[in-house]
């Protein structure tokens, strides 16, 4: 009878209230389960999604791939960027999208570790399971493939968090929001594009390695968060920003970055 009556007090407190508030899910519980959805992810604080980037790297990512450095340092400068300009509040646009990227991820080591099959709808997932896998069997080793296939299954995912937030909660972006997913898709674009031919001048070029000697090497390189961080500044900061559409505007984005970030690139080569 108590446990009854109990049971109804907290039915009658969730009416009087407008309802329970959703439990948040916490990074370490997430990265222990890898079972979190997008819908949990949303509503992390971006501080708290960076926790959880950073412990699937440092947990269920190196028993994958032990000794590999991290892989998604460069989701870590976005979502540092988010932070410091306090975008991606949960139930935004920005927040949704990045959900969808970091749930890919999540369901994408759990698929890979052999504990799951569940994609949770997430397209991304299966891609970046299949990118972890011939990243331990060996099958990336030249830096062009290894460059498109991280592309490509962050490029599913970020879809998905795009469907998720604009057809499932009807959230449009904002004008900031839209230059910065076109940064994010012209990084994407350059990864894709990466010429085969270039790994035979820069052959020591892997990500993490400190022998990559071209400036596309630094800036496609998703263990630096360095790149993606101070790009986003920089998308920030441009009155227009074209999404990739002609050779023209790909060779201007390309100088444009260029300039901004050849500082921080010598730096880091030196």
């Amino acid at each position: 009878m108590n446990r009854i009556r109990a049971v109804l007090l907290t039915l009658l407190s969730a009416l009087l209230i407008g309802g329970a508030a959703p439990a948040v899910a916490h990074a370490e519980d997430c990265t222990a389960t890898l079972e979190c959805t997008a819908e949990d992810i949303n509503l992390m604080s971006m501080p708290e999604r960076l926790a959880f980037v950073r412990e699937m790297s440092a947990g269920p990512a190196a028993e994958l791939l032990p000794g590999y450095a991290p892989r998604w340092r460069n989701i870590e400068g976005i979502i540092d960027f988010f932070r410091d300009h306090e975008m991606g509040a949960p139930g935004s646009w920005a927040s949704y999208v990045d959900a969808g990227i970091v749930e890919g991820i999540e369901r994408g080591l759990a698929i890979a570790l052999g504990r799951s099959t569940d994609t949770y709808g997430n397209p991304g997932s299966a891609l970046w399971a299949d990118y972890l896998t011939k990243l331990r069997n060996g099958k990336l080793t030249g830096r062009a493939a290894h460059d498109r296939a991280w592309s490509l299954a962050e490029q599913a995912s970020t879809e998905h968090g795009v469907r998720l937030a604009e057809d499932v909660h009807g959230v449009a972006p904002s004008a900031v929001e839209e230059r910065f997913f076109a940064y994010s898709e012209f990084y994407r674009w350059v990864l894709r594009n990466r010429p085969p031919l270039l790994d035979l001048l820069s052959p020591g070029g892997v990500p993490g390695s400190p022998q990559q000697i071209t400036f596309l090497d630094w800036f496609t390189d998703v263990t630096n968060d360095t790149p993606s961080r101070k790009g986003a500044e920089l998308a920030l900061d441009l009155a227009e920003f074209d999404l990739p559409g002609s050779t023209f505007s790909m060779l201007w984005l390309a100088n444009a970055y260029f300039h901004e970030l050849l500082d921080d690139y010598l730096a880091d080569v030196a």
